[in-house]
């Protein structure tokens, strides 16, 4: 008996700090998460996240709303490109437009979803490990949050959007925001950029603007892609949707801009400017249209020339990687993750981070002949909607690391 009396003393004891001891929130991986709000968790914090795993929270907040996140913790492997361990947002639950790649322990400002649902993915590799993150999700009014988060759906009369943290410092690293702004069936939409400063290069690569008529991204709709510190000319959409989007990468940052837009009733005199980039112009040749024909096909399929005899009467010149060839009709669709640019004239580039990827169609799917996930110089002429078109006539040869040097060279070539 004696002896049993510490025992129930400390089972006692033990009830009594339990009952004393708030319970703690675990957090499990991934999982569908309702509600006006809510905070969400990596698997196991605050304790070190496990390897090896992929875990996907899906939140729905009431329809009408917008999905707002905000960052409390990140503690993940540190990567320039978060190759390893990383967390990536998604505006909707499938297909949607991501708006950040987060990594290390740089939390970014709030983000803001289109419409009111948001995907949070968390990816990690067998190596080095933290405690992951936390994170708060609200559902907010959409007409409210255009100017005091990164992105949303506007649909006021007008309105003002920026970058995050302006302006009071410089916008984060590694972050997308995405504007969707959607006026009435008879109205179109004017933007204005009020100031500018986004990390500059020549060809927007990296921290950029894009501006898209419609209300989600599309290349063949793309009005204009701007980067440096000159404010872009006004935009006038076609229609009564603009998609507006906001991307930097994870190295040098700027002031960021501030713009305002408002609606106008259709019959306004609309100017939209072609596809560009506010870095300094390249001289380029008028677009050629081009289509397939049977007559074009014909011909003999034998590459003729030299890069060198090719390169001025070329509109784009570009070395890259064959990712996707599909054919259709006569023709091959092809997306090409570009290695170097050294003539972009119309075509249009994508960005994705450090990526750049294009479309061209190979006019005669059998010439020339490309074969997925081989890397080529391409040689050709853009259309209207930027998509590169390459006709028998136009020049394809594989490419090697070694002619890297002979091909840089086209770049000092004067035409």
């Amino acid at each position: 008996m004696i002896r049993g009396v510490p025992m129930a003393w400390a089972l006692l004891l033990a009830l009594h700090v339990r009952a004393q001891t708030p319970d703690r929130q675990t957090f499990t991986c991934g999982g569908n998460i309702t509600g006006e709000s809510g905070v969400i968790g990596s698997q196991g914090y605050p304790g070190v996240y496990p390897p090896n795993s992929r875990c996907v929270w899906r939140v729905t907040v009431p329809e009408g709303k917008v999905v707002v996140l905000s960052f409390r913790l990140l503690d993940l492997e540190s990567d320039n490109l978060c190759r390893y361990d990383y967390v990536d947002v998604y505006s909707g639950h499938a297909n949607g437009q991501r708006l950040g790649r987060f990594c290390g322990t740089f939390r970014p400002g709030d983000l803001v979803s289109t419409n009111n649902k948001m995907l949070i993915q968390m990816v990690s590799d067998a190596n080095t490990a933290g405690s992951g993150f936390l994170a708060v999700y609200s559902a907010a009014n959409p007409n409210e949050r255009g100017d005091q988060y990164c992105g949303g759906r506007l649909m006021k009369r007008s309105g003002t959007f920026k970058t995050p943290n302006w302006p009071e410092k410089d916008y984060p690293a590694g972050v997308t925001c995405s504007w969707h702004i959607v006026a009435q069936k008879n109205q179109i939409i004017e933007v204005k950029f009020e100031k500018f400063d986004v990390e500059r290069d020549n060809y927007c690569r990296y921290d950029h603007v894009a501006i898209f008529n419609g209300g989600e991204i599309n290349d063949a709709k793309r009005i204009g892609k701007y980067c440096g510190d000159s404010p872009p000319a006004p935009v006038f959409s076609e229609g009564n949707q603009l998609f507006i989007q906001f991307l930097s990468d994870l190295s040098l940052t700027a002031d960021g801009f501030i713009a305002h837009y408002k609606f106008r009733p259709k019959k306004f005199p609309s100017t939209t400017i072609p596809p560009t980039t506010t870095a300094p112009p390249t001289t380029t040749t008028r677009p050629i249209p081009l289509k397939y024909s049977a007559a074009l096909c014909q011909q003999k399929c034998k590459r003729k020339g030299t890069p060198e005899s090719h390169y001025c009467s070329s509109n784009f010149v570009i070395t890259g990687t064959v990712i996707s060839a599909v054919m259709r009709g006569g023709s091959m669709y092809a997306t090409i993750s570009i290695i170097n640019v050294y003539k972009e004239g119309n075509l249009a580039i994508q960005q994705a981070g450090k990526t750049m990827s294009t479309k061209i169609v190979i006019l005669c799917k059998k010439c020339p002949y490309i074969r997925r996930g081989l890397n080529y110089i391409f040689m050709g002429q853009a259309d209207e909607e930027g998509r590169g078109m390459i006709a028998p006539h136009h020049f394809i040869m594989a490419f090697k690391a070694k002619n890297q040097r002979v091909f840089n060279m086209l770049k000092n070539k004067r035409c």
